[in-house]
């Protein structure tokens, strides 16, 4: 496994527990297809249905890197989140159990910067 994909199940690990956290129910975790993935689903506490999209970048607190100047959310293109609504719209449409009709359903972003194994900061953007 590659440093990259390491980076982004670690980061993943910590947005479920965030989550967990919060109160939110994890329904699916790298739900996969063809034309795109879904990074975490879950419901929200109000019900609502929430398509979590995770960027996470690794810091180094003993040098400065590249890293240094740039932060996860840059990772969410124009390209990419327009994949990730499409790909939530077919799951929402494909599930209907889960959209609550009063809430329905959205996206968020989780942007973590890892620092070690066990420290970290996440920011969280909601209705992105």
């Amino acid at each position: 496994m590659n440093d990259k994909k390491i980076i982004g199940n670690l980061g993943e690990n910590f947005a479920a527990e965030y989550l967990k956290d919060k109160g939110y129910k994890i329904i699916e975790r790298n739900h996969w297809k063809p034309w795109g993935e879904l990074d975490i689903i879950t419901i929200a506490p109000d019900k609502t249905l929430v398509f979590v999209e995770v960027k996470s970048l690794q810091y180094n607190l003993t040098e400065k890197s590249s890293n240094d100047y740039i932060q996860p959310e840059n990772n969410l293109t124009q390209t990419k989140l327009k994949k990730l609504q499409r790909t939530a719209s077919l799951y929402a449409n494909s599930n209907p159990e889960l959209v609550d009709d009063n809430r329905g359903w959205r996206i968020d972003l989780l942007a973590i910067d890892i620092f070690d194994e066990k420290k970290f900061n996440i920011r969280h953007y909601e209705n992105i």
